[in-house]
């Protein structure tokens, strides 16, 4: 076998497991979504894809991880466009660019997106964990606000803050995109969000 047949077959894994993974969270979904959290077991997921329990265990720890999936972008990912901006951008305007990028990446997958909203609503006990992933996001994105403010984390407050309302935006864009049906586009809710947080959130 040469080295281009070694890569190409390298690339057919890689596939192939990025295609498992898609189709065992969207079975998880699926089912979740008709039959409730607690009528649905990992031998079902599994089985609805066609594979083994201990194929599911290989990308998953539990059927409620499978429910969450990947966010949009890695905690690294966001830190990374947000230091990549230019440095006169101020700190809101940074964050709404890299919070609209996040919501064109969901919209993308909007059918997917929008039956995991639907399922989060459903099952209320999920909420906790998906509160829990979203904990090194927050990190992540502080810090990096932290830089760009030239303040140190946990001092004045700012970056902290400033991450608290730009995630607060886009969870509440997700919300309405959802209630809408998806209808609106969701970086248009997004931008609306950060809009009213830039004007100071002046009575409607």
């Amino acid at each position: 076998m040469t080295i281009v047949d070694s890569a190409d077959e390298l690339g057919r894994r890689d596939r192939k497991k990025l295609e498992t993974r898609a189709a065992l969270e969207q079975a998880a979904l699926t089912l979740v979504a008709e039959r409730g959290l607690a009528g649905v077991t990992v031998e079902d997921i599994a089985e609805a894809v066609d594979v083994s329990s201990r194929t599911f265990f290989n990308y998953f720890p539990s059927k409620e991880d499978a429910l969450i999936g990947p966010s949009p972008a890695s905690a690294a990912e966001l830190r990374e466009k947000l230091e990549a901006m230019p440095a006169d951008i101020p700190v809101l305007e940074a964050l709404r660019r890299m919070s609209r990028a996040e919501a064109e990446r969901v919209q993308e997958r909007r059918e997917q997106w929008l039956l995991r909203l639907k399922v989060f609503e459903q099952n209320p006990s999920l909420l906790p964990r998906l509160v829990t992933s979203g904990t090194e996001t927050e990190r992540a994105i502080t810090d990096a606000v932290a830089r760009r403010a030239g303040v140190e984390p946990g001092t004045s407050g700012y970056p902290e803050l400033a991450t608290a309302a730009a995630m607060a935006a886009f969870r509440v864009a997700m919300i309405r995109w959802s209630a809408a049906d998806g209808l609106p586009e969701l970086a248009d809710l997004v931008d609306e969000g950060f809009a009213q947080l830039a004007a100071g959130l002046p009575n409607p």
